[in-house]
C-alpha cells in the first residue's frame, strides 16, 4: 500500500487511538524492513532483528528508551491486553528472510509477520472473533513480499500462498470495527490481480468494504 491508502485505511478505525495504533505498527514493520534491506550479512541482521524484538519485550517491564518506534508502540499499542512481546512476534515474520532459501515452509514464517499486526491491531479495535484477522494478514504480508522478491520461483510462492489466504479472508463479512484491516486485505488481493496503485478501482473498493464489510 502506498501512503495515501495507508491513511484512507487508518480512517476506517473505529476510534482515534485504534487508528494510532495501527499506525504505529506500520512504522514498526517499515523500520523492521529497513533493518533488513540495510543489512548486507545475516548474521548481523540475525542480530539487529534480536535487538529489535528484546527491546519490544522490555516495554512490558520498563519505560521506553528514547527510540521513537519504541516511544511510539509503547504509547499507542501496549493497551487493551497487548504486550510487547506480542508485538515482537512481528520480528519473527522478517527474521526469516535472512534464510539463504525462501521454501513455502519460510514463506509461512513470513505470515507471522502479518497474523501478528492484523491480530494486535484487530484486538486495540474491538474486531469480532469472527474476522479472519491471522488470514487476512498473511496474505497482506505475502503478497507485499512478492513485488519485492527477485527471485522469480520464490515471488510465484509467495503469490501462491498469499492468494489462497486472501480468498478466504476476502469472502467473509467483516465487522465494522474491523474494517480496516478488511480492506488491507482486499488492497492486497488487488495487489496480486495486478491493478496500479493509484487507480480509482483501488478506491473505490476500499471504500465499498467500508460500506458493506465484504
Amino acid at each position: 500500500m502506498i501512503e495515501v491508502e495507508r491513511r484512507l485505511v487508518l480512517t476506517y478505525m473505529p476510534t482515534p487511538e485504534a487508528a494510532a495504533a495501527l499506525a504505529a505498527l506500520f512504522t514498526l514493520d517499515d523500520k523492521l524492513a529497513e533493518t533488513l534491506r540495510t543489512t548486507s550479512e545475516p548474521m548481523l541482521g540475525q542480530i539487529r532483528m534480536q535487538w529489535w524484538q528484546d527491546a519490544l519485550a522490555k516495554l512490558d517491564s520498563a519505560p521506553p528508551p528514547p527510540e521513537p518506534v519504541l516511544q511510539g508502540v509503547a504509547r499507542d499499542v501496549l493497551h487493551a491486553g497487548v504486550t510487547g512481546a506480542a508485538v515482537g512476534e512481528i520480528v519473527d515474520g522478517w527474521r526469516v528472510l535472512l534464510e539463504a532459501e525462501l521454501d513455502d515452509a519460510a514463506l509461512g514464517a513470513h505470515g507471522a509477520r502479518g497474523r501478528a499486526l492484523f491480530a494486535l491491531a484487530g484486538r486495540v479495535a474491538g474486531a469480532a472473533i469472527n474476522d479472519p484477522l491471522e488470514l487476512a494478514g498473511e496474505g497482506w504480508a505475502l503478497a507485499d513480499l512478492s513485488v519485492k522478491l527477485s527471485d522469480p520461483v520464490e515471488a510465484a510462492a509467495a503469490r501462491r500462498i498469499a492468494d489462497a489466504a486472501l480468498a478466504h479472508a476476502c469472502s467473509a463479512r467483516w465487522s465494522r470495527n474491523g474494517r480496516a484491516l478488511g480492506a488491507m486485505a482486499q488492497l492486497a488481493r488487488m495487489d496480486l490481480a495486478g491493478v496500479p496503485v493509484g487507480a480509482p478501482k483501488r478506491t473505490l473498493r476500499a471504500l465499498w468494504h467500508r460500506i458493506s464489510g465484504r
